[in-house]
């Protein structure tokens, strides 16, 4: 394997979508109204996403202190919630279905780097949440990773392949410990 020398690291194939202006726009606001305690208004921060380019859903909850990337590449169903200081760090498509809990400190990676690439290029991948998934508290989710309808992610807990449906995930990797009955 060949050594990292970053400063063969280039970008440029890479863009977020958006303007400019918006995305400049959406980095203040996002620094001012969302990652702050100081806004507690749930509807002022979905108001904020549609006019930024999110699809959201009825009955949706967004507490304080929630980062999100990219707010055009956010898709987030009926009645779901966001924790208090979850990151949402999508450099490409999140989709997250109906009634979906992001527990506090959650995060959701969608991009990392290619360790093998002695430039660090960079690795992306959607990430799909389905309908009652739930991502508790200080969680991370991975590029590339579906979680099945109904299925947990306990706190702390790493998911680096998908989630099946009705199960309960925990560790570093997250590994399947009991089914759910439905």
């Amino acid at each position: 394997m060949k050594q990292t020398d970053l400063s063969l690291y280039n970008n440029a194939a890479y863009h977020p979508g958006g303007s400019l202006v918006k995305r400049i726009l959406w980095f203040y606001v996002n620094a001012f109204l969302f990652k702050t305690s100081l806004i507690p208004s749930s509807r002022l921060k979905v108001y904020l996403l549609r006019l930024f380019g999110a699809i959201v859903g009825k009955g949706v909850v967004i507490k304080p202190c929630v980062n999100i990337k990219y707010p055009w590449l956010l898709q987030i169903g009926d009645h779901s919630w966001i924790g208090e200081e979850v990151w949402i760090d999508n450099l490409v498509q999140v989709r997250i279905g109906n009634h979906v809990c992001l527990s506090q400190g959650a995060l959701l990676l969608t991009g990392s780097h290619n360790y093998r690439d002695p430039a660090f290029g960079l690795i992306t991948g959607s990430i799909i949440l389905e309908d009652g998934v739930w991502i508790c508290a200080k969680a991370i989710v991975t590029q590339g990773i579906t979680a099945g309808s109904h299925s947990v992610l306990s706190a702390g807990s790493i998911a680096t392949k998908n989630l099946d449906s009705c199960v309960i995930y925990q560790g570093n990797p997250a590994t399947k410990i009991k089914l759910i009955p439905l």
